[in-house]
């Protein structure tokens, strides 16, 4: 169906779109939600199964394939339909912003990147959308780049999501030739086969790693939180509802394949439980509102990790129905922070009291999506924290204890959030505190209104959604229906004690968060401390090698490569036995011996003389005499460039060096020179040694006559030598073509600093 790659090709063209015309009229830019509302209404219309391929690198085996199912839908949902409330939202917090026309481009990009890769059905498509919403990020989270925060925040986040994408590609191009197909469908239908294959360690690995540096799974989770120095819109759809799910996503994806495999199971069972732990406690550490959300949502993501590891058909409908909860609260309450921050001048939970006389709407949309987040009763949040204690209590060891203290601690931040900035004696603000206009204040409600309606009425989305989704997840149809009694008395008692224990520790959070936060172990021996060190240490590292390195010598650079180049090529042909003399048949006509000649009088001379341009002029023999023999050996169109570039080259050396002021032709020792003799004649006898290999062995005309044969039906060109530049030796061109653009574009800004400073 062209409809599925439809859409991302509409937000892709939107992003130009986006920036031109709010650069122009920045009044429209509350219109740009009707884009992700349109493509919400077209994802809901769109029958499941859905698919388009078409040969994207047919010789590599990629194709540009898209599919929807259950799970793809279910994200693209929450990409778009929350995605419609954060861009109306960012269109009025950001209101009078010299960038918000940028701003707005690179959310679209983000929100296209996203559709992108949960509606891949190629796994090499995917990491290319993969990667583009980690730049995508990282431009989100600096946008306020004039601060030091944000540009440390964007960078950790890029390097961070950035090397785990690495390991995943290493992960994916292993699972591809395991599964001989890089189609998700494809490898999917070969079952749990896969898991049996001497690769899948390493696949399972691999992968995992670049899933945990997206989702923030421990040791990896110390980005998150950082990312919160970026604007509320960002933090709202990025790190809450849609980019940081990706990794759980696809780990939800592969888990057909890879379910019965004990690495599997253990490996996401063990991260995300010490995720959520980890999470848990450093929440309640947080004043910031918003930094206290992000840590909230590490357990979340560790909570989701957790289920998928875990063989029960009830945890995957467990993972669905979170997802679904998570994103609605989550994304509400970073909305509803903003707004805080708007009207109070702070995100302090310390300092915060009273708004919500001054601001009764703000105060009810916060009430319910913290009544959800903690699991009361009426919520859909309820009905996935049954699930969860359902699932977990399955599981021996720790795990129901570590959900238990987990789920109260995030009882505590949503009663922080949701209930704190609103209760008790107004606070002094700079401004008057009232509900905000119906931009920043629509999405919050709806979110938070969604989920009390989808607690009340379950059905509206356990077939359509929540179903499905799950039956991606475990391979099969789960045959289970939200909102039926799944718990048992232990299940109810569980969730009555996070409760109970989570209003607890509210009631003292006030006298807790000091002491936790005084734990200076935590913030000097964490990973983000680590990442830190590595960084400086890396840092130190290249500092130190480049001094030992460069030591400011052309020579000594020429020297080095030069040895170190042609050197180790003779000692390898002498050690293998590769030196040969060609047979007489290869040796040269007496006209090329005498060109040989020319230029290598050329050569001398231009090491001899002592005039400065006699050595430029003894230099351009040894280049005319080098095109001449090109023509003796029928390459014309090589030779004509040999002559153009010389004489281009003479005539700007010569130009150039009548304005240079030298004072000595040649500083150099007598023990220098001698030293620059025996380096010249070692190379000189290298390459002559190779080269006579080679003439010694009979020339293969394979390559060159299948590029002659394949010259004008592949590439449509009758001039072989162009079509090798151009079409069979694409890359290399292309490679050569940006490192000119770079010199060029570099040049160009030093010319302009020039004349500024002139």
């Amino acid at each position: 169906m062209a409809l599925l790659p439809g859409l991302i090709l509409l937000a892709l063209v939107s992003v130009p779109l986006t920036a031109i015309a709010l650069r122009r009229a920045p009044g429209a830019a509350p219109a740009l939600a009707m884009l992700p509302a349109l493509l919400f209404v077209m994802l809901l219309m769109m029958p499941d199964g859905a698919a388009f391929r078409w040969a994207w690198l047919p010789s590599l085996g990629v194709e540009l394939a898209f599919r929807l199912d259950g799970l793809s839908r279910l994200m693209a949902l929450l990409i778009t339909g929350i995605g419609a409330g954060v861009f109306l939202y960012a269109a009025t917090y950001l209101a009078g912003h010299p960038l918000l026309h940028r701003f707005l481009a690179v959310l679209t990009l983000f929100m296209a990147a996203m559709l992108g890769a949960v509606l891949a059905d190629d796994l090499l498509l995917l990491f290319v959308f993969w990667e583009l919403t980690s730049l995508a990020s990282f431009l989100l989270i600096g946008f306020d780049a004039y601060r030091a925060e944000a540009r440390r925040a964007a960078q950790q986040g890029l390097m961070v999501t950035v090397a785990g994408g690495l390991a995943m590609l290493a992960g994916i191009l292993l699972l591809g030739r395991a599964a001989g197909t890089f189609s998700i469908s494809a490898i999917l239908a070969q079952g749990e086969t896969l898991a049996a294959h001497p690769l899948a360690p390493w696949i399972v690995v691999l992968i995992a790693i670049g899933c945990f540096a997206k989702s923030a799974q421990w040791p990896l989770h110390f980005w998150l939180p950082n990312a919160m120095a970026a604007p509320t819109p960002v933090s709202a759809y990025l790190h809450s509802a849609t980019m940081v799910k990706l990794g759980v996503y696809l780990l939800a994806r592969l888990n057909p394949a890879f379910q019965d495999m004990a690495l599997w199971q253990g490996l996401l069972t063990g991260a995300g439980a010490a995720t959520m732990l980890a999470g848990g406690l450093l929440a309640l550490r947080e004043r910031d509102l918003k930094r206290k959300l992000a840590w909230s949502t590490v357990v979340a993501l560790g909570t989701l990790v957790t289920l998928i590891g875990i063989r029960d058909p009830l945890a995957a409908t467990a993972a669905v129905v979170f997802l679904l909860v998570h994103a609605l609260y989550k994304a509400s309450l970073f909305l509803i922070a903003g707004i805080v921050d708007k009207k109070a001048g702070t995100r302090d939970a310390m300092q915060l009291r009273g708004l919500g006389r001054r601001m009764p709407l703000t105060a009810l949309a916060a009430l319910l999506a913290g009544l959800s987040m903690a699991g009361a009763p009426g919520f859909i949040g309820a009905l996935a924290k049954d699930l969860l204690f359902t699932v977990q209590l399955g599981v021996p060891g720790l795990l129901p204890s570590i959900a238990l203290v987990v789920n109260a601690a995030m009882v505590v931040v949503a009663g922080i959030v949701a209930t704190r900035p609103f209760l008790g004696v107004p606070m002094e603000t700079q401004q008057t505190a009232k509900d905000p206009s119906f931009g920043l204040l629509a999405a919050p409600a709806v979110l938070g209104a969604l989920g009390l309606t989808f607690g009340i009425a379950p059905q509206l989305v356990s077939a359509a959604l929540i179903e499905p989704a799950a039956a991606a997840i475990l391979g099969r149809p789960t045959g289970i229906v939200l909102g039926s009694k799944q718990g048992d008395d232990w299940v109810f008692a569980m969730s009555l004690a996070a409760l109970g224990l989570g209003l607890l520790m509210f009631l003292a959070w006030r006298r807790i968060q000091p002491t936790l936060a005084g734990q200076a172990w935590l913030d000097a021996y964490g990973p983000n401390a680590a990442y830190g060190r590595a960084m400086r240490g890396i840092a130190s590292i290249s500092v130190a090698t480049t001094q030992w390195v460069q030591g400011g010598s052309l020579r000594g650079y020429l020297t080095a490569s030069l040895a170190i180049v042609f050197g180790g090529a003779g000692l390898v042909l002498a050690l293998r036995g590769g030196l040969a003399w060609p047979m007489p048949g290869a040796w040269a006509t007496p006209a090329q011996l005498a060109l040989a000649a020319v230029i290598a009088t050329g050569a001398i001379a231009a090491c001899r003389l002592r005039a400065l341009f006699g050595q430029v002029m003894a230099a351009g023999l040894v280049g005319f005499g080098v095109g001449i023999l090109y023509l003796t050996l029928g390459a014309a169109d090589l030779a004509f460039t040999q002559f153009t570039v010389e004489i281009l080259a003479i005539v700007l050396l010569v130009a150039i060096l009548a304005r240079l002021p030298f004072h000595a032709l040649d500083a150099r020792r007598g023990g220098e020179r001698r030293r620059d003799a025996a380096l010249a004649i070692g190379i000189g006898a290298a390459g002559t040694a190779v080269l006579m290999a080679v003439l010694s062995v009979p020339f293969d005309t394979v390559i060159p006559d299948w590029m002659g044969q394949a010259s004008w039906p592949e590439a449509k060109g009758r001039n072989v030598v162009n079509v090798v530049i151009v079409d069979f030796r694409a890359l290399d061109t292309l490679g050569e073509i940006a490192v000119l653009l770079i010199a060029a574009l570099a040049a160009t800004v030093l010319l302009r600093r020039a004349r500024r400073a002139g």
